[in-house]
């Protein structure tokens, strides 16, 4: 996809209205953004706190006199901003760069883990583990973002561990906890499965599986066997729904803030830091972040997240129900525009609970490769699905694949996704420019009224 713009200026005034406010006769614009599960521009509040952040606190935060100080205040304050919005303990976040460190830095957590404490050399029991001698085994699912797919690849490649990728189920798209629990072993040692799929929406039973993990762990404890962890990728998730990590009952959770109108940075939540749950550094330097994550706290954009956090957890409620309601509004839209026979909704599940701003769909026809019609569209900017893929030419989505879409449906697909300042209005203009887009590519020109 070519490169895309922020919203329009009036699009980022809409940010600053009532959450859940409509302006239904909203001016012409030249383009509407629709590609919110890729990224989010920064709330007009964030922008305020980073620059703040800048000009009053760019001392050390190490450092004692007035301006490190400060730093240090703010970093301390979103902590406690960034647990308040996830209902976990300040003392177990850890900020990263993002979301694509959080989840290395659990994967090599456990698997280092694993290493020092079930060998023969380093095992503190006086008999021996029923895991020593194994490498560590991890289980996640096929939809997985890249962030945690490649590296558990490189894992086994380099024969330091051993993954199991369970398929999801294509009548929900979600990994069913069943499957989960049946692909675990004596030397399981972590599940990591995503809180919410950035192509589908689909949420995944992360608290049925986190439940029945931890009952399995009281056995594995009686016979020596490894603690199995587990860890949610809530990257899609959080802003757009309530996020608890009491309720999901995990142990790690990854945080990124561009995908709620913060910074491009991120957190890790690691319940019972260095205690219950162990983290093993992958830098190593001035001892920062208690020695898990080193390296001169970058304050500004902390700062930043902070306030995105903020926002968050006074306001969810009123976020989540805008873009439901406006993400419906687009659905039937496009039902009664182009019609059941034309239009496929990859995304809806019977039953399944998804993301409240995700709409992914196909077009019908050999001509209506989803990059061909986003090529043809000159109001919308959006995306065939991840954004990270977008160098994947015209190979379908193997998340919409593995969820059982066939291959002609899912190369035709669209991801849209809505955020908080989408209106109505805006829908209609997106809907409006698909027909063109799909009359065009199919030779008839012109304006349809319909398909």
């Amino acid at each position: 996809m070519e490169k895309t713009r922020a919203p329009s200026s009036h699009a980022q005034r809409l940010v600053a209205s009532p959450p859940g406010g409509h302006e239904e006769k909203s001016p012409p614009e030249s383009s509407v953004y629709m590609d919110y599960n890729a990224t989010t521009p920064l709330e007009p509040a964030v922008i305020q706190a980073v620059t703040q952040a800048l000009q009053d606190a760019w001392g050390n935060p190490s450092s004692p006199y007035p301006a490190g100080r400060k730093a240090k205040d703010i970093i301390g304050a979103a902590r406690e901003s960034l647990a308040k919005m996830i209902g976990g303990s300040s003392r177990d976040i850890v900020f990263t760069s993002g979301g694509t460190e959080s989840n290395n830095l659990v994967i090599r957590s456990v698997v280092t883990h694993f290493h020092k404490t079930h060998t023969a050399e380093g095992d503190p029991a006086p008999r021996h583990s029923p895991a020593e001698g194994a490498v560590p085994h991890i289980v996640t699912c096929t939809v997985e973002h890249d962030s945690i797919r490649l590296p558990l690849e490189r894992l086994v490649e380099e024969q330091v561990a051993e993954v199991t990728f369970v398929p999801v189920s294509p009548v929900s798209g979600q990994a069913e906890a069943d499957d989960i629990l049946a692909a675990v072993r004596p030397a399981t040692c972590l599940v990591t499965v995503m809180l919410a799929n950035n192509e589908t929406g689909v949420i995944m039973p992360v608290p049925e599986i986190s439940r029945r993990v931890r009952a399995l762990n009281r056995e594995r404890a009686a016979s020596g066997r490894p603690v199995i962890l587990l860890h949610t990728d809530a990257a899609q998730a959080l802003g757009k729904r309530r996020v608890d990590v009491e309720d999901l009952g995990v142990d790690l959770l990854t945080i990124v803030g561009h995908k709620f109108y913060g910074p491009r940075i991120g957190a890790l939540y690691v319940r019972g830091l260095g205690e219950h749950t162990p983290l093993c550094p992958m830098l190593f330097g001035g001892g920062q972040e208690r020695n898990f994550r080193p390296g001169t706290e970058n304050t500004p954009m902390i700062a930043g997240l902070g306030k995105a956090a903020e926002l968050v957890t006074e306001n969810c409620e009123a976020y989540e129900a805008h873009m439901r309601d406006v993400r419906d509004y687009l659905e039937e839209r496009l039902v009664a525009e182009f019609g059941e026979k034309k239009i496929h909704l990859n995304c809806q599940f019977p039953g399944v609970e998804r993301l409240p701003n995700t709409c992914n769909f196909s077009f019908r026809g050999p001509q209506l490769q989803g990059r061909a019609v986003l090529a043809q569209c000159r109001v919308l900017q959006a995306s065939v699905g991840a954004a990270c893929h977008s160098d994947h030419g015209d190979r379908p989505s193997p998340v919409l694949l593995r969820c059982g879409v066939p291959v002609d449906v899912a190369r035709n697909a669209l991801r849209l996704s809505v955020g908080r300042s989408t209106t109505r209005a805006q829908v209609d203009l997106v809907v409006r420019d698909l027909q063109q887009a799909v009359a065009r590519l199919e030779g008839r020109g012109g304006t349809p009224s319909g398909v």
